[in-house]
């Protein structure tokens, strides 16, 4: 039905979806699920709608970053570190997608949140385990970078939950509380987003009034969810986290 509406309704339409996902993107992620799902409906093709939302929710965490920015100057010697990774892994993904079947990949993206998520709501307990081992060491550097290669990879191909899988490595390798780490969680999800943007721009497969569209939605809304995250207590983001991460989890496993 939405299909046949004029492009006027559709547009406002889109950009009621890209506030709603900005707002859960800027909490933990998740958005995709509200953007992807309103393209199919309004008639746009699945890849050109997945391709159209990776490139359509890169302001929303731009608009986080406006909340969330002053907490990249505790990051400053980190963050250019993770850049390389961070790019490589974007690039890998959306060449991946734009060349080979998701069938198969897809299978695994249940799994793969499900598995984030779980880290993440016990990470505090891995973290006091794990205390006696500086945040230092070679091979805890090496699983935080690892770890943002292979979850950029993943970002660049689909992207769904990638919030709560950057909060559950940044959260086991990082000696820092979940609110400090939401600076960092952004600063990579908009190199991993803008890279794929620009894959998917050269390569074509774009809906060009829904880009602007989610553009102009998913800024206000990051803007916003920043804000609610904020606001919270540690423990209400976590759990608010982890119940975003299980629903996601969920929702992809019944496909």
């Amino acid at each position: 039905m939405l299909a046949v509406l004029g492009s006027g309704w559709r547009f406002v339409i889109v950009v009621v979806a890209g506030v709603a996902a900005g707002v859960s993107n800027g909490v933990a992620g998740g958005g995709t699920f509200i953007t992807f799902p309103t393209l199919l409906a309004l008639g746009v093709p699945a890849l050109t709608a997945n391709i159209t939302t990776t490139v359509g929710v890169v302001p929303g965490s731009v608009g986080a970053l406006g909340v969330f920015g002053h907490q990249l100057r505790d990051h400053r010697d980190l963050l250019p570190r993770l850049v390389a990774p961070v790019v490589a892994g974007s690039l890998a993904g959306s060449l991946l997608l734009l060349a080979g079947s998701p069938d198969t990949f897809r299978a695994l993206v249940p799994w793969l949140i499900g598995v984030a998520t779980a880290l993440f709501a016990v990470s505090p307990l891995i973290t006091r385990r794990l205390a006696h081992v500086s945040h230092d060491h070679p091979a805890r550097r090496a699983g935080l970078y690892v770890g943002t290669f292979a979850i950029s990879v993943y970002g660049g191909y689909f992207g769904a939950g990638i919030g709560i899988m950057l909060l559950a490595l940044l959260g086991l390798a990082l000696p820092v509380e979940i609110k400090r780490l939401q600076g960092l969680r952004n600063a990579i999800a908009v190199v991993v987003t803008a890279v794929a943007a620009v894959v998917f721009a050269i390569h074509g497969h774009l809906d060009g009034p829904a880009v602007v569209a989610l553009w102009i939605g998913t800024l206000v809304g990051g803007w916003l969810g920043a804000q609610a995250v904020a606001r919270l207590s540690p423990v209400s983001v976590r759990v608010v986290v982890v119940a975003i991460g299980v629903v996601t989890t969920v929702k992809l496993a019944l496909g």
